[in-house]
């Protein structure tokens, strides 16, 4: 049984994916940082259905609180798929934002990239095998009117994941990048009515998560060793 690890697991793209990776047999730390509570709830669904999982809680912004707990955690062993999906908004046309906005979707998206991975790097390596799947956003892919920060922060784990997919492909690490477009969740619902879906989305409905998850799904298994350092979009044919 494989460990992983989902960043953001209590929202709904990243519990469908802890769900989907629990199916599959893994043992699953379902992260939040202030969802909490959300991600118990994610763990007891999993449990209760048969899967293994586990909540985790740190700010993945946080360098040293989480290297200490993920320290913690390598102690049992390597972790061996790792999903980075922690992300937060915080949408503001570029001439009205204020610095915080920029500094904290940056250091949520792609710094926790970093705080997280890193850490886990080296006891992956030892093994011989690992995923590496980063949830990115349409926005970081075609850009976003008041998401500058928020795109920037997306886009910059595209160069990270193909840099670090030429570092780990010989030691049968893979590393990709899911980029959803318009995905159902209580969020989306209320900024994407149907008739703003019907014009951005030629299959005119927002995704589903689990269709998400279905794809991390593939890119953290074995049928997906040959895959790495690519970007892959779900977005009902927007790009």
């Amino acid at each position: 049984m494989k460990r992983a690890i989902v960043t953001g697991g209590s929202g709904a793209i990243g519990s469908a994916i802890a769900a989907q990776l629990a199916v599959d047999g893994h043992y699953v730390y379902v992260h939040a940082n202030s969802g909490t509570a959300r991600a118990d709830a994610v763990v007891a669904q999993i449990r209760s259905s048969g899967g293994s999982a586990e909540p985790i809680a740190f700010d993945v912004s946080d360098g040293p609180a989480t290297e200490a707990t993920l320290t913690r955690l390598l102690e049992a062993g390597a972790v061996q798929i790792l999903v980075n999906n922690a992300g937060i908004h915080d949408d503001a046309v570029m001439p009205g934002m204020r610095r915080e906005q920029w500094s904290r979707v940056i250091d949520v998206s792609l710094n926790g990239f970093f705080n997280v991975t890193q850490p886990l790097l080296m006891p992956m390596i030892a093994t011989r095998w690992g995923r590496i799947v980063n949830i990115s956003s349409v926005s970081a892919v075609v850009g976003n009117r008041g998401q500058t920060n928020y795109a920037a922060a997306k886009a910059g784990l595209h160069g990270a994941t193909r840099s670090l997919s030429l570092e780990l492909a010989s030691r049968g690490i893979t590393v990709n990048t899911v980029a959803p477009g318009v995905i159902a969740s209580p969020m989306s619902d209320e900024a994407f009515t149907k008739d703003i879906i019907d014009r951005l989305v030629p299959m005119k409905r927002a995704g589903k998560p689990e269709e998400v998850a279905a794809l991390v799904s593939f890119l953290a298994s074995d049928r997906a060793a040959y895959i790495s350092g690519q970007l892959i979009s779900i977005n009902g044919g927007m790009i």
